[in-house]
Order: structure tokens, then sequence, then C-alpha cells
């Protein structure tokens, strides 16, 4: 799998020349046999660089190379993933409040799009 589309890069890139903005996440990366789940708001001109929220157990705000991530070989021949369907519009800052109250991004994310979900519906 294709980990950043052009259009995805661009967007990081983008993000990155504004250093220190809460920026929404343009991308979600995850394990799909286990820990591991990063959310990128940045990607720095070297073009590895990301910045965002990361869980690996615990989550927090910081870099983490894409190379990296790239090059983890899992089982069964897969490897890290991009959540395609992955879209939202809230800022960085409240998903890092909401995974750290949670204690990951995958329990944030229920947290949080059922908040959205049940906003819509009135409840």
């Amino acid at each position: 799998m294709i980990l950043l589309t052009d259009d995805l890069r661009e967007r990081l890139l983008i993000n990155g020349l504004e250093r220190d903005t809460d920026h929404i996440p343009v991308v979600k990366f995850f394990n799909p046999l286990g820990e591991g789940v990063w959310l990128a708001t940045e990607l720095d001109a070297d073009g590895n660089t990301m910045f965002g929220l990361a869980d690996l157990g615990y989550p927090e705000l910081g870099t983490f190379s894409l190379l990296e991530m790239t090059s983890i070989r899992l089982p069964f021949g897969m490897g890290i993933e991009r959540d395609m369907l992955f879209a939202t519009d809230l800022r960085i800052s409240v998903w890092a409040e909401a995974a750290h109250r949670a204690g990951s991004i995958r329990d944030a994310e229920r947290i949080l799009c059922h908040g959205a979900l049940s906003g819509r519906d009135g409840a």
C-alpha cells in the first residue's frame, strides 16, 4: 500500500511550513495486527520526518519517520497501512486530549466519532 498519495504529501508539506499551529490531522496510519496508530499533521521538507500524535502503547505528540513506517514488515507480508476512510475536522490538540483521557488513539476515535454521530442525531 502507498502510505502517502501526492495530495496527502502536499497537504502535509504545506502544514510543515506552519510550525506551532494546531493543525487538523491529514492522515492516519495503523498497524493492522497490533499496537501502533499515528495521526500525521505535518511533513518536514526532508520528506521523512512527520509530526503528529503517535500511539505505540501510550499516545504522545512528537515526530516519527515515514521511512521507518514503510520499512516495518509484519507477519503474512503485511506492513503499516493508511486508513483510507479516515477524515476529521478536529484539531490535533483535541485528538491528543481525547487519546490521553481514553488511553489510546483507537479508544479516542470511538469516543470522538460516537460524540459526532450523537450530535447529528440530536442526542
